[in-house]
């Protein structure tokens, strides 16, 4: 239609819907109506539907069910197509929901771990089934029980990720095979009338190497954690973390050391001089951890199986799960989410620190000798106080300096925070003073909403949907920004960071930061950035120019009344 003239490229960008976008980027159920009996290519398929959840990733897969992620690996590998459904995921699970077509979780809601990882792989996902349905998950039986329908390990299921909803059997679904050229053309016109950049969350060169095709200009959060969980790497993080001395856990850093500047230089590489945001380890450490229950059952099936007569292997295997037994209650916390994580663990073993910061700058002091362009920003996860800050900031200069001096090489960096405590957020312009002072903020909207709603986001859904149904609020604030609550604390942190630091770039890297309305809430704040899964940048982008198009509108609008008001006076 602007080829032909009828209209102009603002008018194109507006009429376009996030929708619109999702309908080209994932696979949808290959359907023309919603029916319980389904004709498609002259065949009538029989839908049955055994369950709906929340939908938290969307596209639409096909796949065996299997509930463990070890095995949906195995079998991915030789060519099977898998859904994982479990009772929620942890970091654990990484490596199955990748191998995954889709994932289906009991519980959690639309920021648990299942919901953010999967649309950052862009993978279909639906939570909270158990809430949401009749259907239930069985671990232990290896089965989804809804009503009188059992699905068996190993059956087919279809899930919507658009609607939450899941069916019994295979059902076709269809994807574009590549995106459409008019599609990569409006939305860089979209890019000429944007002012909030837009990066990527991502952890690696392949989710950078997709981040950019869509048209990231840099990435706004890596998450470093992901990087410890596959098999050569876990074993050595949990000796660290079962170390007896610091002496013995800087041993095993120093192995996780090679992993980590390997990580960061194949990063730094694929991000052809964007800058690059990577935030320092956050989650607790009993995630990396096997859970107490499961050693305890273990243990006991070991010695019931020998018949408490073991082999000496077996007693060495025994006394090895003893030990992180142990150590699994010692550092085991009422809510660990609140404990110690993030800038706290920093704090307290900040021999972790040293080893991150030390792989960051070898990596890009190695790129940079190479002839790579890189602008690595540090980013301190949690941080409350301007002192947590200043003394974690002390540690990745110290060590900085270190790597600058041994290798000849000085790169340019940033150290900045994530505002996910409220206390941050009111204290804002005390963490951005001086000049060691915060040089950015990144708002992680899933903690901050969480802390400040006291929602829990994992546990929210159970309620959410009702609140919605009776009005009770607008909108959920784990996919849309709470403006009047959270948005204030947002608003205030800007209007002090940027008093203390003028220059202070400031994003966003929650969930929602992939949100056309809170994008645009994003745009009236003035910050210079959002960041969120590469799969939503197409969406991110076109949202972004959407608010900036409807900001002159408005603005025009107002000097327009104002003109004829003045005219008739």
């Amino acid at each position: 239609m602007v080829g032909e003239g009828l209209i102009d490229k603002e008018a194109a960008i507006l009429r376009i819907t996030p929708g619109d976008i999702e309908n080209i980027l994932f696979p949808r159920i290959s359907w023309h109506t919603p029916q319980k009996n389904v004709e498609i290519d002259s065949k009538i398929i029989p839908v049955e539907t055994i369950g709906k959840g929340l939908a938290a990733s969307p596209g639409a897969a096909t796949g065996k069910v299997i509930f463990d992620s070890d095995e949906t690996v195995a079998l991915a590998s030789e060519g099977e197509s898998i859904i994982l459904v479990r009772h929620e995921t942890t970091p654990e699970d990484v490596h199955g929901m990748y191998a995954s077509r889709g994932v289906v979780t009991a519980t959690g809601g639309l920021t648990s771990h299942a919901a953010v990882v999967a649309r950052q792989m862009g993978r279909p996902c639906i939570v909270d089934t158990d809430s949401q349905s009749i259907m239930r998950v069985d671990l232990k039986k290896k089965i989804i029980r809804s009503g009188d329908v059992i699905i068996r390990e190993g059956d087919f299921i279809t899930m919507d990720g658009f609607s939450g909803k899941i069916y019994k059997g295979e059902l076709p679904t269809e994807k574009l095979s590549e995106l459409p050229s008019e599609l990569s053309k409006i939305l860089n016109w979209a890019d000429t009338y944007s002012k909030l950049e837009v990066r990527a969350n991502a952890d690696s060169p392949a989710d950078n190497k997709r981040a950019f095709e869509y048209g990231a200009i840099g990435v706004g959060l890596c998450r470093t954690e992901h990087m410890f969980f596959d098999e050569g790497r876990l074993p050595i993080m949990q000796k660290m973390i079962l170390a007896d001395n610091k002496e013995e856990r800087i041993s095993f850093l120093n192995i996780l050391f090679e992993f980590q500047e390997e990580d960061f230089y194949e990063i730094f590489k694929s991000a052809e001089g964007k800058p690059i945001t990577i935030r320092l380890i956050d989650p607790p450490l009993h995630e990396f951890l096997p859970k107490e229950l499961d050693l305890v059952t273990e243990m006991f099936e070991m010695r019931l199986e020998a018949n408490d007569e073991l082999s000496e292997d077996q007693q060495k295997e025994l006394q090895t799960k003893e030990k992180l037994l142990v150590r699994v209650q010692e550092i085991n916390e009422m809510n660990p989410m609140l404990g110690i994580r993030g800038c706290r663990l920093a704090i307290l073993f900040p021999e972790i620190v040293e080893m991150q910061a030390k792989a960051i700058f070898t990596a890009a002091a190695r790129c940079e000798n190479k002839g790579y362009d890189v602008h690595p920003e540090v980013m301190v996860p949690l941080v409350g106080f301007d002192t947590e800050f200043l003394e974690i900031r002390k540690v990745i200069d110290r060590v900085a300096e270190e790597v600058f001096s041994e290798t000849g090489i000085i790169v340019d960096y940033l150290v900045g925070t994530m505002i996910e405590v409220p206390r941050a957020a009111l204290t804002a312009g005390e963490i951005a003073s001086g000049d060691k002072g915060a040089e950015f903020f990144s708002f992680g909207t899933n903690d901050l909403h969480q802390m400040t709603l006291a929602f829990s986001r994992d546990d929210a859904g159970k309620f959410i949907a009702h609140y919605l149904e009776n009005k009770i609020m607008d909108s959920d604030p784990f996919e849309t920004i709470d403006q009047a609550g959270t948005g204030k604390l947002m608003q205030l942190a800007v209007k002090e960071g940027r008093e203390a630091k003028p220059g202070i770039k400031i994003g966003i890297c929650g969930e929602q930061g992939g949100d056309p309305a809170s994008i645009e809430f994003c745009h009236k704040l003035g910050l210079d950035y959002v960041s969120c899964s590469p799969f939503r940048i197409p969406i991110a982008r076109l949202a972004s120019a959407q608010a900036a198009l409807k900001e002159a509108a408005e603005t025009a609008l107002k000097e327009a009344e104002q003109a004829a008001l003045k005219d008739e006076n």
